[in-house]
């Protein structure tokens, strides 16, 4: 498969010393059909490159002298404090990608102490991951036709104890992914003529898939046929399953229905963001989906500063989308994010090598987060403020 496909190579974990090295890895160990449903956005996948290179459009500008032997990576968000302004985003179907799937990367987020996610889609139950894992914990929460279904996701949330529920608000319908139609995508895999050779051109991840857990969606699987083994595209099943009348009303229901901290992800507009806060949510993530919904969307470190301008003060801005470097984490900072949350930052790792993969990926990101906070001369992310940044 051509498509978009990486120039070089890696060829082992201890080769990859940043997030697109595990993302070159990956591309190695995954079937092309699973390797472009990571890798792949909406249409021309503008806003997907936009997410990413818009951090080039801004520059750091360091202070020096500033005694930074010692410093606070720390930060509270959504009610709770973690060590690095971070969060591992909520992402489906993570079981296809490494057979350790969310278990990997519930495990790696334990380690850190930081938020993890798990999707509606999720391939390991809520019930599990808040019995095994501690730390602050969300319900990544999709909004179906099925009013059973929704009731039960909540239930399962309070009953595992999680922290928060992000509902995704950007799904209304599905993106484009063109890379997925070409391939066929479907999950769980379903294996065609076109992709044949691809799946058996990787035997470790085929034995996996075939001879270890079988896969499921298991917090769907007692509702609806799209948690069994029944192929399904990812579009299909926004398409068809959730529900288009979705509206600010059912959204605030959803909170108190809830009861608890609340997030809405997927939000773009100021105005969006004003009526967010007016309903009350704890947080939104201004996010785009990783370019896979609206392409020509704009990018959410291009539009955070007039969010954060707008109800920074009074709720939690978290920006999502297109980080891959420390560098980047501390610009969305500096305009004033309380944290900074990405989903293909460490899947990428989580195929190239599973738990291993993960752990290395925050590692590293952790390290250049320590480095690039003591080369601006800031001793805790309080520090960090627009008076560092300058705009091309």
């Amino acid at each position: 498969m051509s498509v978009n496909a990486p120039s070089r190579r890696v060829a082992r974990l201890a080769d990859c010393h940043n997030i697109e090295d595990f993302r070159l890895l990956a591309h190695r160990k995954l079937p092309f059909p699973v390797y472009h449903y990571i890798d792949g956005a909406g249409d021309d996948e503008i806003t997907k490159r936009r997410n990413t290179s818009a951090f080039d459009d801004c520059d750091l500008v360091p202070n020096v002298l500033a005694g930074v032997e010692d410093i606070d990576t720390s930060v509270t968000v959504m009610g709770k404090k973690t060590p690095l302004p971070l969060i591992l985003s909520p992402t489906a179907l993570q079981r296809l990608f490494h057979w350790q799937g969310e278990r990997a990367v519930a495990a790696v987020a334990e380690k850190f102490g930081l938020w993890f996610g798990i999707s509606s889609l999720g391939s390991v139950s809520v019930e599990e991951v808040g019995a095994r894992f501690t730390g602050p914990k969300m319900l990544q929460y999709y909004y179906h036709k099925d009013r059973g279904l929704n009731a039960a996701l909540i239930e399962m949330a309070r009953a595992a104890k999680f922290d928060a529920i992000a509902l995704t608000v950007d799904t209304i319908v599905a993106g484009k992914r063109e890379r997925c139609l070409r391939t066929g995508f479907t999950s769980p895999p379903k294996i065609t003529p076109a992709s044949f050779l691809s799946y058996a051109t990787k035997p470790r991840w085929a034995l996996d898939y075939m001879f270890r857990e079988k896969f499921s969606l298991p917090n769907l699987e007692r509702h609806v046929a799209a948690g069994t083994n029944v192929a399904t595209s990812v579009a299909d099943y926004f398409n068809t399953m959730l529900d288009q009348s979705m509206d600010w009303k059912a959204a605030d229901k959803l909170r108190q229905d809830w009861g608890g901290t609340f997030a809405l992800k997927g939000i773009m507009s100021v105005a969006d963001a004003k009526r967010a806060a007016e309903i009350g949510v704890d947080a939104i993530w201004v996010s785009n989906h990783g370019g896979r919904q609206l392409d020509g969307s704009r990018s959410p470190f291009d539009q955070l500063a007039e969010i954060v301008d707008a109800v920074g003060d009074k709720v939690d801005v978290i920006m999502d989308g297109g980080v891959r470097r420390g560098t980047h984490i501390l610009k969305a900072l500096s305009v004033g994010a309380k944290a900074v949350a990405g989903g293909r930052l460490y899947l990428y790792a989580l195929a190239a090598a599973g738990q291993a993969g993960v752990d290395r990926a925050v590692s590293i990101l952790e390290n250049e987060i320590i480095r690039d906070m003591k080369l601006m001369g800031a001793k805790s992310v309080a520090d960090l403020s627009r008076e560092n940044l300058r705009w091309r």
